[in-house]
């Protein structure tokens, strides 16, 4: 079969497990600047499964399409090194604080400006854990997608077959291409870095980044312009403004709390059946569990 053609919807998220009292607003957007940014865990088993399926089928290539400042092309670079082929990074003023269906809003612009076979995501961003931007996508798009995804067990030039990861059990389905596909923590693990890629995509930069180059760096990106990845603004996409950023998102965030689990006393239990018994009708009265 031909090469596919796949696009992996990521973000650059704030690092939750160091939420602190600067951690929102007072306009109720997440105070990004205050928390240390990685790359969305879950979008990372998304780019896992994408490049399984360039080591599998010829002439595939794979490209990050991520929204954020002008750092988010930290995550294009780290999925460079682990194997992609490039990004395409939205930035623009009139993005900040969009909620899930502004970014999607937006994502779908950048997408239809894109030629592509399939679309794959993580399953949810762990700044808002609503798994809404890919449905959202693919609603947008009028295509089918196949949600809570664990693993691609094969994909022809028509079709493409998932194994689910449901609450109960597992599923196999499938679905026609294009379509999108939101991938769970369940799936495996993104590959490390590789140290070709590494020392192939170092110098990688978006516009932003660029803009206190050198002479030596505009003839590197000349000689190289696979360096160059690709930065799109409002204007870029064709898109209404009203439908982006605060404007654009009626999703207000109220508070930010950081819940911190504490043991305040403990239960040694007798090594017998009729000890846990008891214990088990006692987190199930005081609803701990069930």
């Amino acid at each position: 079969m031909k090469g596919l053609k796949i696009i992996v919807l990521a973000k650059q998220v704030p690092d939750t497990r160091n939420v602190g009292k600067d951690a929102m607003k007072a306009d109720g957007t997440v105070n990004r600047a205050a928390l240390p940014a990685i790359f969305n865990p879950e979008d990372l088993n998304a780019l896992e499964q994408a490049l399984r399926l360039k080591d599998k089928i010829e002439g595939t290539t794979v490209h990050i399409l991520t929204m954020g400042p002008g750092r988010a092309a930290e995550i294009i670079r780290e999925a460079m090194f682990r194997g992609a082929d490039g990004g395409y990074l939205l930035s623009d003023r009139a993005f900040a604080g969009s909620d899930t269906l502004a970014t999607s809003y937006a994502l779908t612009c950048a997408l239809q400006n894109i030629d592509l076979d399939m679309i794959i995501s993580g399953r949810q961003a762990i700044d808002g854990d609503t798994a809404q931007v890919g449905p959202q996508v693919a609603e947008k798009l009028g295509i089918p997608q196949i949600t809570y995804a664990e693993d691609i067990l094969e994909c022809t030039d028509k079709t493409i077959t998932v194994k689910r990861r449901l609450e109960r059990g597992v599923e196999v389905v499938e679905c026609p291409i294009p379509c999108v596909v939101t991938v769970n923590s369940s799936a495996a693990n993104c590959r490390p870095r590789n140290a070709r890629n590494v020392m192939k995509y170092k110098y990688a930069k978006a516009t932003q980044e660029m803009q206190e180059a050198d002479e030596d760096y505009i003839n590197l990106l000349n000689n190289r312009p696979y360096l160059k990845i690709t930065e799109w603004s409002v204007n870029d996409i064709k898109c209404d403004v009203n439908e982006l950023g605060l404007t654009g998102s009626p999703t207000k965030v109220k508070a930010i709390e950081n819940v911190v689990f504490q043991a305040k006393e403990t239960k040694v239990l007798e090594p017998s059946d009729l000890a846990i018994d008891e214990m088990m009708k006692e987190l199930i009265v005081n609803h701990t569990i069930g």
